[in-house]
């Protein structure tokens, strides 16, 4: 049991993190081990024969979120999300057609490692760049691939059969879930009432019905291969490491053999979640593997589940190329609790839109300014919000107040918000150009005085020049001075705007 110490500032505030770990299905304070300075995260990654599709960027948003979440509460924060990058089966219960090689021939290439590698580099790096686009920091992300640890998969299922835990079949090497008495403790999975063809697919090989792929004998290549087997030398036979086991081993590698907290969507509690718990307290005998499990809901299209094996497939790409900007998506996302499903249209995707575009301008036409202050009122509430298992839609409704709070200057609301941004990852503070243009055609056009005075003119000449030499508070003193004259000034990205002060809000 985790003896653990609350992170300082959290004290000082008054304002515990809590999750929803799914492993005890309750609310829980999150602190870190005694001794511990930086929380260890592991985030499923993806495989990685195809782009990935909304559904699947959902988990890597949620898991940013959580990164931001910590980084907001003052931890310091060690993430991994791994990259899956040669075949396994579509099933998580080891039964199905091996998705890598079903791409491979999608392509017209050949059933080789050198293909396999090249197509999954060409995905991976369309994964990390729809990452970036969704405003995830990868550089603050470890991606390994689980082709550079064979040789750690198999020492870790070496363990397992050294200790009893695994068994030798035909096709290859199983973990023997009867060993571990608590299979299936994550998200209270009822064995005993599992039956064969249910969740688990009947195999006369498996000792049981819920036993796992450890290693699996591979199958002939291509003409490239000469027909042989492909897969890596193991003391099984040439083959290649389950999917369960890749996890852990790259766990393993990077983190610890023991994390802080693990991600995944709700479709990999049941099985591969299990598993990689199994298989992991069995090798390396500590418990537990992971103290948080926090599981996202599905993001459905009309109302089924966005799935590749469905063909419902909406790539980011799909969205841009309708004329989306990218963070409208993450807006999106951030309406609705992790542990909801969300049922995506282009109807509330544009609502979305609308909404950032909003808050965008709202933010810009206020400026900078030194005197500006993130209010303390708004902030503790927004903090009260995310550190209450990640309310995300609860924190974007104290953004709204705050913006629409008359009571504040609108210096003051721009600070607030830029502050809540830390978590949100809107890049409210420098947008791109193109949600600047979209943001003032739709909310500052009517604005905008097209006869400005000469005295005006000059005043913002003068702003100009003391902006460039960095006298921003010169710069503040005369924005005052245009704003008692009767008018505003707004940077936008096509140049420096006149308003009527009288017409803002």
């Amino acid at each position: 049991m985790f003896l653990g110490h609350l992170v300082k500032l959290f004290f000082r505030n008054g304002i515990p993190l809590s999750f929803f770990n799914t492993l005890t299905k309750q609310k829980e304070v999150f602190e870190l081990p005694r001794g511990a300075r930086q929380v260890r995260m592991y985030n499923c990654g993806p495989t990685v024969y195809d782009v990935s599709h909304i559904g699947n960027l959902r988990s890597y948003v949620f898991a940013d979120i959580v990164r931001r979440t910590l980084a907001y509460n003052g931890f310091q924060v060690k993430q991994v999300i791994n990259i899956t990058d040669f075949g396994h089966l579509s099933s998580d219960a080891d039964a199905g057609q091996d998705k890598m090689s079903a791409a491979l021939k999608r392509a017209g290439l050949t059933l080789t490692l050198e293909n396999m590698r090249e197509l999954a580099e060409k995905y991976t790096a369309q994964f990390i760049e729809d990452l970036q686009l969704l405003n995830v920091d990868t550089s603050l992300i470890l991606f390994p691939r689980a082709s550079e640890h064979i040789q750690r998969e198999i020492a870790l299922i070496k363990t397992l059969e050294e200790k009893g835990y695994a068994y030798r079949a035909k096709h290859g090497v199983y973990f023997d879930t009867s060993r571990f008495p608590d299979y299936g403790k994550l998200g209270g999975i009822n064995i005993q009432g599992l039956k064969e063809g249910a969740r688990v697919a009947a195999d006369i090989e498996k000792h049981h019905p819920t036993d796992f792929l450890l290693w699996k004998d591979s199958a002939k290549g291509g003409s490239a291969s000469g027909g042989k087997k492909i897969g890596w030398d193991s003391p099984w036979g040439k083959g290649f490491p389950g999917w369960h086991i890749e996890c852990s081993a790259m766990i393993n590698a990077t983190l610890g053999k023991q994390i802080d907290i693990h991600t995944g969507g709700i479709d990999l509690m049941p099985t591969h979640h299990n598993n990689e718990i199994a298989q992991s307290e069995s090798a390396t005998g500590k418990r537990p593997f992971s103290r948080f499990w926090l599981h996202h809901e599905f993001l459905n299209l009309d109302d089924a589940k966005i799935s590749k094996s469905v063909g419902n497939m909406i790539n980011l790409s799909a969205l841009v190329e309708k004329g989306f900007h990218p963070l409208s998506y993450r807006y999106f996302l951030l309406g609705a609790h992790y542990r909801k499903p969300i049922n995506f249209t282009w109807e509330a995707l544009g609502a979305a839109e609308q909404a950032y575009l909003h808050i965008t301008y709202l933010l810009q036409k206020a400026g900078d300014s030194s005197q500006d202050s993130v209010n303390r009122k708004y902030q503790r509430r927004f903090h009260e919000r995310i550190n209450d298992d990640l309310d995300t839609a609860g924190a974007l409704a104290v953004l709204w107040e705050a913006l629409k709070d008359t009571g504040l200057s609108e210096g003051d609301r721009r600070a607030t918000a830029l502050d809540m941004d830390r978590f949100f990852g809107l890049h409210l503070r420098d947008p791109s150009k193109d949600v600047l243009r979209d943001a003032y055609l739709q909310y500052g056009t009517k604005e905008v005085v097209k006869d400005v005075p000469a005295r005006i003119t000059e005043l913002m000449e003068e702003r100009e020049k003391a902006r460039a030499e960095k006298d921003f508070a010169r710069a503040d003193d005369i924005r005052a001075e245009i704003r008692k004259a009767g008018y505003d000034i707004i940077d936008t990205p096509s140049g420096t705007k006149v308003t009527l002060a009288s017409v803002r809000s």
